[in-house]
């Protein structure tokens, strides 16, 4: 089977939708399917190159930071990507359009579908649907949103990585919506044997946006000064200048470690060095960097929205409570540090858990996915 994958954001553009987008495209080309994928470019990138099999084509966007996706460089990568497109197909016509991402790689596969009868796939986030992101997507929506339901009406079928983000998506909608989760590869991200650093090892890992609650996070942090721990934040953003401040005004500088915006490999080496996940987000659809920390076996403490609580179990893994319960996640993080028997069990059972994510579940979803829309 051939597949057109159309992601904005591919690693290193970008955060955790565009690693799991990659991760399923290498799952699928490793079953024996083909795989080229339309994805934006920025400098210091190649526009052509290979990647385990798969053709990544990178189309200029007007896009210059690898952490921030605004409106114009979204705009930008419809209109290129459509054209680039449009000339893929005449070559190397695939059996389905995969549009990761409902915006922007929606408004591509729709036309792209009309013109050469490929049916198309639509995978969801958070970002991509009303209301997800507020803050961050209000205002595009207040122009994107009138020409969305035609695309989401006519894919052959619409996959939401969370539940949360299918209940979200089914309000503005009214669309067959299946929850396929954002996966990883297991036998990649293993942490070997298990065991409790001394002083433990915090970590968060995304892009540093007031959807992230980071200012809230430092906070909680300083509620912590009379335990032994460590702290690596992992990401770049707007909020970096403000964080920075809030470390040094609680005299915190030398248990943070801010690295900025780093590779993919770096996050899973940190996270082997690591304890606990931190994510106190105020929304969330299904975090990579969650499945990722359940793979390498972190306990997980966080906000209970969105797809955070597919990832945990209350009590087992972690903890979850309200984003504006910041005591009760400060407490709960104070049991963890300060217990490192119930830390060594919650990391255990994170592992087990991450088998529900594993890549090979995954991908066998949407090949079931495509071989029913091409079949049928």
């Amino acid at each position: 089977m051939r597949i057109l994958l159309l992601s904005y954001e591919l690693p290193p553009i970008g955060g955790g939708g565009g690693r799991a987008a990659l991760d399923t495209c290498k799952g699928l080309v490793k079953r024996g399917h083909e795989v080229h994928i339309i994805t934006a470019h920025i400098k210091g990138l190649t526009h052509h190159e290979v990647v385990d099999g798969i053709q990544v084509t990178r189309v200029s966007s007007l896009r210059r930071k690898p952490y921030i996706a605004g409106l114009q460089p979204m705009m930008g990568y419809i209109i290129a990507g459509f054209w680039v497109g449009l000339r893929h197909i005449r070559i190397w016509p695939p059996d389905v359009i995969h549009a990761h991402f409902a915006v922007p790689g929606g408004p591509v596969a729709w036309p792209l579908s009309k013109l050469s009868g490929v049916p198309y796939v639509i995978t969801a986030h958070l970002g991509d649907i009303p209301g997800g992101v507020p803050e961050k997507t209000s205002n595009w929506f207040r122009w994107v949103y009138p020409f969305t339901p035609p695309i989401w009406r006519d894919a052959s079928q619409v996959v939401a990585v969370s539940e949360y983000s299918r209940q979200l998506a089914h309000e503005h909608y009214p669309v067959d919506i299946k929850v396929v989760p954002n996966g990883v590869d297991l036998k990649l991200l293993d942490p070997g044997p298990i065991q409790v650093n001394k002083p433990p090892m915090i970590t968060f890992a995304g892009r540093f946006m007031p959807q992230k609650n980071l200012i809230n996070l430092v906070r909680i942090m300083a509620q912590l000064k009379d335990l032994d721990w460590k702290f690596m934040m992992l990401g770049e953003g707007p909020l970096r200048a403000e964080i920075e401040q809030e470390i040094a005004k609680a005299d915190m500088q030398e248990r943070f470690t801010l690295p900025g915006w780093v590779t993919t490999d770096d996050v899973t080496d940190s996270f082997k060095e690591s304890d606990i996940l931190f994510m106190p987000s105020l929304v969330e659809g299904l975090p990579i960097a969650g499945v990722q920390g359940l793979a390498m076996g972190l306990a997980i403490v966080g906000s209970r929205v969105g797809g955070l609580i597919d990832i945990v179990e209350q009590g087992k893994n972690g903890y979850l409570y309200s984003p504006e319960n910041v005591d009760a996640m400060q407490k709960a993080l104070r049991i963890l540090i300060s217990n490192q028997e119930k830390l060594l069990s919650f990391r255990r059972q994170s592992r087990e858990f991450a088998e529900r994510f594993g890549i090979d579940r995954v991908v066998e979803e949407y090949i079931q996915i495509f071989e029913k829309i091409t079949v049928g």
